[in-house]
């Protein structure tokens, strides 16, 4: 069989490549290895589907550190504005929540999935799914894939968007690498993104923190020079292995990335009251202290951060629960203050990239045209979504990367299968 194009992977942005390829007159064939088309997307936002973000494009851009800023060009042709009417014109209805993000109104990420596919059929795209690749050959004309089953198919422009490494059991388990290799690709060292960070902390081992969440906490990564490389403030929770929740998955590259470059162990800061000042925050308390001589220090000082938080705190500074605040020093309270403020420890690593929600590295956006996804290095062959080397933090914006990445692959695979050969 000979198609004008063929799309591997049934992720978003393989969806939306057959989808752009189709509308742009290919005649489109989508192969999926699973049982289930928009496996990753089905469970993304918990459930929900969080389908791009509403924030500005430069936003958008700044929200994607690696190698968001290759998406400028793409984004002059297609962006998340476009994503967002491009739902609403399939019928599904949109709502914004906190951070600008983008869910749809019925609140299940189905949805989203069955527009897709819905959209695929009115066009007539050829689905087969349970049909693993086995192999592609490139030719100077046109590319051979050959299928698990023997089954051989050709096609002028093929798009490979079979994810990446994380989440597996959704098919992304990097078959994509070896295709991009064959044809002369490189491929960047693959590593978890946004994904927990574990620790040997004596805390952590002997689970005195598991289970702690600090709301809008501010957590930061310091380099060897014990200069902050990144911080970001939002939710964070202490588990058995070590730390996670939102702000801890934003910070955990960067630790992936020191711990790559050599670190054994790199120094996370939680600031538990980033809204406050050191010093105000140390007068406040010197002031209750003063003003209850007789009172236990904790009671007089409830309530600043959580309870088990401050109870670990002051174990930490060796006063117990009795203890009155006139025997409580002026330095040590002013160390508690600090502690609350710069709570520091040691991370040593992360989660496998299984357990990540996105992985870092893949296919160089170096050897990539921006603006059409098309290879620099072999003709008729484009990439999109996760395989390449783009990742953004949670929050709609690796779903803006896949869509945007997709919609032109899919539609400069059409263009490049329908140009004239030339004479």
């Amino acid at each position: 069989m000979t198609y004008d194009v063929v799309v591997i992977g049934g992720g978003p942005s393989g969806l939306m490549a057959a989808i752009a390829a189709s509308e742009h007159g290919a005649r489109t064939l989508l192969l999926e290895k699973g049982s289930k088309l928009g496996n990753k997307l089905a469970i993304s936002g918990g459930g929900r589907c969080n389908v791009t973000n509403r924030l500005p494009q430069e936003e958008v851009i700044k929200h994607i550190p690696g190698n968001g800023r290759f998406l400028y060009s793409a984004f002059s042709v297609f962006n998340n504005y476009d994503i967002i009417d491009f739902f609403e014109n399939l019928g599904v209805k949109l709502k914004e929540e906190d951070h600008g993000r983008m869910f749809p109104v019925s609140n299940s990420a189905k949805s989203v999935v069955q527009a897709l596919i819905n959209k695929m059929e009115e066009l007539h795209v050829e689905v087969q799914q349970n049909t693993p690749v086995e192999a592609i050959h490139y030719d100077e004309n046109e590319h051979t894939i050959i299928l698990k089953d023997g089954r051989k198919v050709n096609t002028k422009s093929l798009v490979i968007a079979v994810g990446g490494k994380a989440v597996p059991h959704t098919g992304s388990t990097g078959d994509g690498y070896a295709w991009a290799k064959k044809a002369g690709h490189t491929i960047t060292d693959i590593y978890p993104t946004e994904v927990a960070l574990t620790s040997n902390e004596s805390f952590i081992k002997n689970k005195s923190l598991q289970g702690l969440s600090l709301r809008n906490a501010a957590v930061s990564v310091l380099n060897k020079r014990n200069k902050p490389i990144i911080t970001h403030q939002m939710d964070m929770i202490f588990t058995h292995f070590g730390v996670s929740g939102p702000a801890v998955l934003r910070c955990s590259q960067f630790v992936v990335k020191e711990i790559m470059r050599g670190q054994k162990k790199v120094p996370l800061v939680i600031d538990a009251l980033p809204e406050e000042n050191e010093e105000k925050v140390f007068q406040n308390i010197m002031k209750s202290v003063q003003e209850n001589p007789k009172k236990a220090f904790k009671n007089v000082i409830k309530g600043i951060v959580p309870e088990r938080f401050l109870s670990f705190i002051l174990e930490q500074h060796n006063i117990d629960d009795e203890q009155k605040c006139a025997n409580v020093s002026k330095e040590t309270i002013r160390t508690i203050v600090h502690t609350m403020k710069s709570f520091t420890f040691y991370v040593n690593g992360s989660l496998p990239i299984e357990k990540a929600f996105v992985t870092g590295g893949g296919i160089s956006t170096k050897e990539i045209v921006p603006n059409t996804m098309q290879s620099k290095i072999m003709h008729g062959l484009y990439f999109c979504g996760e395989i390449l080397d783009i990742h953004g933090y949670t929050g709609g914006y690796n779903i803006t990367s896949a869509l945007v990445t997709g919609r032109l692959a899919g539609m400069n695979a059409a263009f490049e299968s329908k140009a004239e050969a030339p004479v």
